[in-house]
């Protein structure tokens, strides 16, 4: 998955980027479209239902815990979890991967408990006339978890 960027030719065009070169600007970009897209969509849902009774405030926690999540994933290169450029420090290898398995812990735990919010509160129980909230908490999750 790392060099599915190697293999892209430009088409009819002469132009001479190395995608290869680019691959961390192209992921890092589609990254922060993907966690903008999903902290644009809660904002909205906020927005939409600023009462407590319809839309509970507190489900923010979620993308809050996800976002965590994303930054601890982030901060970690392939180099540290490789061992190949991350030999000093507390823990070297060993701390660089238990700190991405607590990262991922938490993105997949954010993304269950959005899953269990959507279903539990919104669609089940029907708290509100509309699932729109529970959607947009939903997708919020999903877009910071894929970025």
């Amino acid at each position: 998955m790392s060099g599915f960027l190697d293999s892209i030719r430009c088409g009819e065009c002469d132009c001479s980027v190395d995608w290869a070169e680019k691959r961390n600007t192209v992921a890092s970009i589609a990254a922060g479209i993907l966690f903008f897209t999903g902290w644009w969509i809660i904002i909205d849902a906020a927005v939409m239902y600023p009462s407590n009774t319809l839309f509970n405030h507190t489900y923010h926690v979620c993308g809050v815990i996800a976002t965590v999540a994303f930054l601890m994933i982030n901060a970690v290169s392939n180099g540290q979890v490789r061992g190949d450029s991350y030999s000093e420090g507390c823990m070297g290898q060993t701390g660089a991967r238990i700190w991405l398995f607590i990262g991922f812990m938490l993105a997949f735990g954010s993304l269950i408990a959005s899953m269990w919010i959507l279903f539990g509160v919104f669609v089940v129980h029907r708290k509100c006339d509309t699932v729109y909230p529970g959607i947009a908490i939903f997708f919020q999750n999903a877009f910071i978890f894929f970025g």
